[in-house]
């Protein structure tokens, strides 16, 4: 079993605009929705996800209205366990400091992300994947 996932806003963003659906990022957004492996998500998470998807340049390249994308978001949630970050070392940018946190909050979760700073970081490592290297990892 692969330990649970943390999946950054712009992996779930790219995973709704990739119009290639073997695409790292869309075969993570669909394990998502479809519960196909255990991921993490807060409050603070899935905020940001409804932030980003909602913004109009987004909104005009995903194509969802303000109801497809709550209907998103809720299928996601339902999925997800749901935990508060901890208290963590501060990231490589103050902005995702909340991934951090959750990635502090227990010692068994990987953070899936396409931010080079996160990737780059060496305060967590072997637990910050890029969606590439996470699904040669876990499932090819």
């Amino acid at each position: 079993m692969t330990a649970p996932v943390i999946v950054d806003t712009n992996v779930v963003v790219a995973g709704l605009l990739t119009v290639d659906a073997q695409a790292p990022t869309a075969r993570i957004l669909d394990g998502m929705l479809a519960a196909a492996f255990a991921y993490v998500v807060s409050s603070e998470l899935l905020a940001e996800y409804r932030d980003v998807l909602s913004r109009p340049k987004l909104r005009k390249l995903h194509g969802l209205s303000a109801d497809e994308i709550e209907t998103v978001l809720t299928e996601l949630a339902l999925h997800a366990i749901v935990l508060t970050a901890a208290p963590a070392p501060p990231a490589p940018d103050s902005g995702d400091q909340h991934l951090w946190g959750l990635l502090a909050a227990r010692n068994d979760l990987v953070l899936v992300t396409g931010d080079a700073r996160l990737l780059e970081s060496n305060d967590w490592p072997q637990r910050v994947h890029s969606p590439r290297q996470w699904l040669e990892a876990t499932h090819d």
